[in-house]
């Protein structure tokens, strides 16, 4: 018989990233203790990581199951400086075949098109997995890194709020 398989240990690498489902017990003791939860992750945190979104979702990665965890939050690491500095993921498991992405990079890393490389990673990733025929995302209308972002990733805009842009790829 085989061990189940880990899957908070798949790692994804880019040229200059590699990107990991955040491990639930680094989830489960973030924000507060960094020295665990970068000893958890296998790299340092950026001061700046995480930010305010992701620390609201922090339970339920803390919560999940190896498997659910590969549809949350993954961490980015800069390979060159071993460190976290964003993160991205899926905002849960295939629903009707389709799972929506989302990302963040901390500010002192942002317009160096990290969140481009680590989502088009993510992607190829989430296109492998069973159950997966499409991709969504969602962004503020008035956030045009991340609408260029979309569109360089290959998005089309669908309809949105006034508030929002919902896109898919």
């Amino acid at each position: 018989m085989s061990e189940p398989a880990d899957h908070t240990s798949e790692r994804l690498r880019t040229d200059r990233l590699e990107l990991l489902p955040l491990p639930p017990a680094a989830a489960a003791v973030l924000p507060g203790d960094r020295r665990q939860a970068a000893a958890l992750i296998g790299a340092g945190l950026s001061p700046e990581w995480p930010q305010p979104d992701v620390v609201g979702i922090l339970p339920r990665q803390a919560a999940a199951t190896p498997e659910q965890a590969r549809f949350g939050i993954w961490v980015i690491v800069l390979e060159q400086a071993r460190t976290v500095i964003g993160d991205a993921g899926f905002h849960g498991p295939p629903e009707r075949g389709v799972v929506e992405i989302g990302y963040a990079i901390t500010p002192a890393h942002r317009r160096n098109g990290y969140a481009t490389e680590a989502a088009a990673a993510l992607i190829a990733w989430v296109r492998r997995q069973p159950g997966v025929s499409d991709v969504t995302a969602r962004c503020d209308r008035a956030n045009l890194a991340s609408v260029l972002t979309l569109e360089r990733l290959g998005f089309t805009r669908g309809a949105g709020t006034d508030a929002q842009i919902h896109w898919r790829l």
